[in-house]
């Protein structure tokens, strides 16, 4: 028993200090750290509901990465060159309690990139149409922030959080609202509740790039500040691609710079594996 805690501790110093280097004897046995191969996903489990004072949330864990989202309604006035559609609010948080690599203070770098980037899908998805949350033209409209915490960081928040807003807005009902003309207010129903018409369900699935030939699903923490980069590609309930981005938050040159697995060969490979893992997430969400 003494022998292994000393293996394990001589293990744990040697990740600590020499973390590339330990990465890479596991990949030259075509395994990763944590047991899984070069395309393995870990488990996701979601429980809706969890926030009574939301109207609509959702805890999502994606292995040891666990976010939690709430939506809240408020009621505003239509923009006047949109006066038909509501607005969608989303923001990702990464506090310093989640994990040692973010420090108290304002939203990191981080937060605020991937905080755009999912705007940027549900804006571009129509997963949820503008027009829908429109009350009455010109003059009453939902506003649904949609705020997302990350309460424990194993890596892949940008999969995770998109996943808690999808389930966190599928989950969400609004009170049915009058608007009357002659005071110009707003009345809710508290009886009365309505579902949003979601009409389009886009979800991520991230992988890394190591040493440029590698392709790794899903990357951990610790995987992540080593990778060349990080592609993310979007996909809905239908198998349609949505969108393909580059994360690139780790300290590396990045995709165009791989010799080996090339831009366009790293992308085709990526969409063949996130239309697979697309199809059993279906069976979740």
């Amino acid at each position: 028993m003494a022998n292994t805690e000393q293996d394990d501790l001589k293990a744990a110093i040697f990740q600590r200090l020499h973390p590339r280097v330990y990465f890479e004897r596991f990949l030259s046995e075509k395994i990763r750290p944590d047991g899984r191969d070069f395309g393995g996903w870990r488990d996701v489990s979601i429980n809706v509901g969890s926030i009574s004072t939301a109207d609509g949330s959702a805890l999502v864990r994606l292995g040891n990465t666990t976010v939690v989202c709430g939506v809240k309604a408020e009621i505003a006035e239509p923009d006047l060159d949109r006066a038909e559609e509501g607005f969608i609010v989303p923001n990702l948080d990464l506090p310093a309690i989640c994990s040692p690599k973010f420090k108290p203070g304002p939203p990191t770098e981080e937060a605020q990139v991937l905080s755009d980037r999912l705007n940027d899908i549900i804006a571009s998805s129509g997963m949820l149409p503008l027009s829908s949350l429109c009350i009455h033209p010109g003059r009453a409209a939902w506003v649904l922030y949609v705020d997302a915490t990350c309460i424990n960081y194993d890596g892949n928040a940008f999969d995770a959080a998109l996943i808690a807003m999808v389930a966190a807005l599928k989950n969400t009902r609004l009170p049915a609202p009058t608007y009357d003309e002659t005071s110009g207010r707003t009345t809710c129903s508290r009886k009365t509740t309505v579902p949003l018409q979601l009409t389009r369900i886009p979800l991520s699935m991230s992988f890394g790039v190591f040493d440029a030939t590698r392709i790794i699903a899903d990357p951990t923490a610790f995987e992540e500040p080593l990778l060349d980069a990080t592609l993310s590609v979007v996909i809905d309930e239908n198998g349609e691609i949505v969108h393909a981005m580059q994360l690139g938050f780790g300290d590396a040159a990045g995709l165009d710079d791989a010799s080996g697995a090339t831009g366009g060969d790293t992308l085709i490979t990526c969409i063949s594996a996130a239309k697979t893992r697309r199809g059993q997430l279906s069976i979740q969400i």
